[in-house]
């Protein structure tokens, strides 16, 4: 596996590790629909989480978070929606952003709760 897929996979598992500490149950991961795919879908409350999660090893090209476009927008609401649907779930659905940065050794983990709003 191409050593950027790897980072990406190590970057989800913090970000799960991360949910979990603070209080979220996890849903479902890599929930697919059609061609969009929500990273990880988790609970807290009565508060659904869409969790787009980027990672990366260097921030010369810019922040993770800034990684996700409106067609990537555009994908998850459509997603979510069928999950929802799916599930048959009565809840308030956010759109969260989680950014891990590599730095060294080390993951630097930032939650950017809605992080953007769908209409």
């Amino acid at each position: 596996m191409a050593e950027h897929n790897d980072l990406g996979k190590t970057g989800e598992e913090k970000a799960v590790e991360f949910l979990q500490k603070n209080g979220y149950s996890i849903l479902q991961r890599n929930y697919v629909f059609q061609k969009a795919e929500i990273d990880i879908i988790a609970q807290k409350g009565n508060v659904l989480a869409v969790v787009e999660v980027k990672t990366r090893s260097s921030l010369e090209f810019g922040l993770p978070q800034d990684f996700v476009k409106p067609k990537k927008i555009q994908l998850l609401v459509k997603a979510v929606n069928e999950y929802v649907i799916e599930n048959d779930l009565d809840t308030d659905v956010r759109f969260d952003i989680i950014s891990v940065y590599k730095n060294g050794n080390v993951y630097e983990i930032e939650h950017l709760e809605d992080a953007f709003f769908h209409f």
